[in-house]
């Protein structure tokens, strides 16, 4: 048992000595802050420059209803002019009515020297199609006829609340239980395909340099397997703690140097978008803003992260014996291919079924794929926050240590002895003798 832990010390101590592992444990944080904060506050920058946007109207009827924005100037004009078509023109797009919209719905043009912007395009639309629709009910002539309309069309959204153990109500938001879900699956993924493929790359290196000729003297090579399995694993969870603390802090700062509404900000950037959905273009109230706080504070955060741990150690496990075996048996990095992409292909289709799951948390694609144990560590985490048996929770991670406990098995097997195979490319059928041999 000593020879394991001078072992995991050596490929711990090892791997977080390199400077590739302090620079990426160092930068992932902010690169991943970043990959969040950035396109918010790139979403709150408005050109301060008001562009200009010419209306030829014959009909004189829409003007009224383009109202000017902060990026967007709107100017009539009498008729298409030259200067309109010049490259050192200060108008940015040339709108053309050439009659009544209601009448003929496509006698209007945007004209521009380069691409219509998507903000622009889309004012204009809601802009115009708001006043045709008023044209059309005032022509009905069924008096208050658009507020009867209004009335019809206003929408209105469903509050969502749980019970508790204790029958007590709770806060709950669908849109919340799925980041969250999500973000453990995709740690999962992550990290168990990074970590697995590095024992991988350790085992190769090794073999390849024949240094694991001299390691095997003093060690069999089971407690070598498991020896930089443990050791990979503990790498992880010191760069996952890192990483944790460090983006916790990144973002702290960010949400008091852009301040905590910056996802409101960027949602009503574009002119009209805003409040579009809204009646009479009212702000939503911030109660929904408390109402989302009071759902994240009522996530299930102690049986997520027990859930996370767990499940990670068993798919770690799992898929790291497979990869230790897989590095054991090439004689050439080259060569694993042909038996890594079976896994991937699992691991891809645990994803899939992941991002299909959350549509029904309690389906039988959700349900089985949380048990299979070669899916269940990227599914279950997905339909944690929406809630889980216990009796399947149970049942998932027994199957999944199990399946993990016989990975490490038969990889023990097979590493024993194709760690010290050379010259010949492993077959299946090779590998099975392997594990054949006593």
């Amino acid at each position: 048992m000593n020879k394991i832990f001078i072992i995991i010390k050596r490929e711990f101590l090892t791997r977080v000595k390199k400077k590739s592992f302090i620079l990426l444990t160092i930068l992932m944080p902010f690169i991943m802050a970043a990959l969040v904060v950035v396109p918010l506050w790139l979403a709150t920058l408005n050109d301060s420059e008001q562009k200009n946007v010419a209306l030829i109207d014959t009909t004189g009827k829409y003007f009224q209803s383009l109202k000017d924005t902060k990026s967007y100037h709107f100017f009539t004009a009498p008729e298409m002019l030259p200067e309109f078509r010049s490259d050192t023109s200060n108008v940015q797009a040339v709108i053309s009515i050439t009659d009544d919209l209601v009448k003929s719905p496509k006698a209007i043009t945007m004209y521009s020297r380069e691409e219509i912007s998507a903000d622009l395009l889309s004012y204009v639309e809601s802009s115009i199609n708001e006043q045709v629709r008023k044209d059309k009910l005032a022509a009905s002539g069924i008096s208050n006829l658009d507020n009867i309309i209004q009335d019809v069309q206003a929408t209105l959204s469903v509050s969502t609340v749980k019970w508790n153990d204790d029958g007590e109500e709770t806060s709950s938001n669908t849109g919340i239980a799925i980041a969250a879900g999500f973000i453990f699956t995709f740690l999962i993924y992550m990290f168990v395909m990074s970590y697995g493929s590095m024992v991988m790359q350790s085992v190769t290196e090794e073999k390849t340099n024949r240094i694991v000729e001299l390691m095997v003297s003093s060690v069999k090579p089971f407690q070598l397997m498991m020896g930089k399995i443990i050791g990979i694993a503990l790498v992880g969870f010191v760069q996952l703690f890192i990483w944790g603390i460090m983006l916790s802090a990144i973002l702290m700062v960010a949400g008091a140097v852009f301040g905590a509404d910056a996802t409101m900000s960027a949602a009503t950037a574009s002119p009209g978008m805003g409040a579009m959905n809204m009646p009479g273009g009212a702000v939503p109230e911030i109660s929904e803003k408390a109402e989302m706080m009071q759902a994240l504070v009522n996530l299930p955060y102690a049986e997520i992260i027990i859930m996370f741990i767990l499940m990670f150690i068993g798919g770690y496990l799992l898929y790291a014996s497979f990869f230790a075996a897989v590095g054991a048996s090439v004689n050439e990095p080259e060569d694993t291919s042909q038996f890594m992409m079976p896994m991937i292909f699992i691991m891809i289709f645990g994803l899939y079924a992941a991002m299909y799951s959350v549509e029904n948390t309690n389906g039988p694609l959700a349900f089985w794929s949380s048990l299979f144990p070669l899916t269940s560590p990227i599914v279950m985490m997905v339909r944690i926050p929406f809630g889980v048996p216990l009796w399947q929770e149970l049942l998932s991670i027994l199957l999944l240590y199990a399946t993990a406990l016989a990975f490490v098995w038969l990889g023990g097997k097979i590493y024993r002895v194709g760690i010290l195979m050379y010259g010949k490319k492993p077959t299946i059928k090779e590998m099975i003798k392997w594990i054949k041999y006593k």
